[in-house]
């Protein structure tokens, strides 16, 4: 959305506001200023002449639409659940969606977690990747960057937003910073991955033409995650491990939730207590609180029965349980 674009209907000023409080706060808000665009579009073409949000104007924005899913609506009513928040504090009436009437539990996909097996197949595919004339480094970006996403669990994005100043190859360790909780963290990384990193720098000129970014674009900037999301479709289709579609995984996202599943399922056999060691992980992946890490606790009791046991012995009282609905 071009920042010097204006708002067309009577929720204008309020809406413009709102952008500006939330980026005033460190979000990005990039996704929510571009659907209030089409939500103010849907307002000017309504002929709203008064700034009040009524419970009709929301009711109708928010309806599912037809093939939409639940997901993409609540994230529409949440939007205007802030709007409507944000009026109310500044002095204009708006009507609330309430919270109770649709709910989406953002735990409740269950990742397709790669075998050791399928791990090797995606490596040994990314390894033998072919170079290409316009993309001249997409061969070594490719295996470094899904072993990146291995190793340290990082999402796509902070990976994506890397500079060369970020990775630090002397100390072995990644800054991550501008996440999604705008949580800034240092990663150490182990050997293995340090020195690809060193010879990956080698190989690519980071830093030609301006361009800051780790994992640089040949078109300036860094490769977007619809690119990277193309080529790991690829990269599955090659290793011979079936993609069910769009949003049905295996994700290239779901890398970064073996990490953590390894990361526990090392952590029980070697007897430690995850009870101390759980906020760790949660620091580590960057979650937002720990509801996302004791999530891997149930992922890691179902995929390995055999450790059962030892994760109930000393946790059993922070494995969330998984409502039926939430399983299928």
């Amino acid at each position: 959305m071009p920042k010097n674009h204006l708002f067309l209907s009577a929720l204008a000023v309020p809406i413009e506001g709102y952008i500006a409080e939330k980026r005033a706060v460190g979000y990005k808000f990039e996704v929510g200023a571009n659907m209030l665009k089409r939500f103010d579009l849907f307002l000017h073409g309504r002929c709203l002449t008064e700034a009040v949000l009524t419970k009709q104007l929301v009711m109708d924005w928010t309806a599912r639409k037809p093939n939409e899913t639940v997901s993409t609506q609540c994230r529409r009513i949440s939007l205007l659940r802030g709007l409507a928040e944000h009026m109310n504090r500044i002095g204009y009436s708006a009507y609330v969606y309430p919270k109770a009437m649709l709910t989406v539990d953002r735990y409740a996909y269950i990742p397709y977690l790669f075998s050791s097996d399928e791990i090797k197949r995606i490596f040994e595919v990314c390894d033998h990747y072919p170079p290409n004339d316009s993309t001249p480094n997409r061969h070594l970006v490719l295996p470094l960057l899904l072993r990146m996403l291995y190793g340290c669990g990082l999402r796509v994005s902070e990976a994506m937003n890397l500079t060369r100043q970020d990775v630090d190859l002397d100390k072995g360790t990644l800054y991550i910073r501008n996440t999604k909780f705008n949580k800034e963290r240092i990663l150490p990384m182990v050997d293995s991955l340090t020195k690809r990193c060193r010879e990956y720098c080698k190989n690519v000129d980071i830093g030609k033409m301006g361009n800051p970014y780790f994992f640089p674009s040949p078109y300036g900037g860094h490769y977007s995650e619809a690119t990277i999301y193309s080529l790991f479709r690829e990269v599955l289709r090659k290793a011979k491990i079936s993609h069910l579609g769009r949003g049905k995984g295996p994700r290239i996202h779901d890398l970064r939730h073996v990490f953590a599943v390894n990361c526990l399922k090392k952590w029980v056999l070697d007897g430690r207590d995850l009870n101390n060691s759980l906020p760790y992980l949660s620091a580590y992946l960057g979650h937002e609180d720990m509801r996302g890490s004791q999530r891997y606790l149930r992922l890691t009791a179902d995929l390995y029965p055999d450790i059962t046991s030892k994760i109930e012995k000393t946790c059993s009282c922070i494995i969330p349980e998984v409502n039926l609905d939430e399983a299928n």
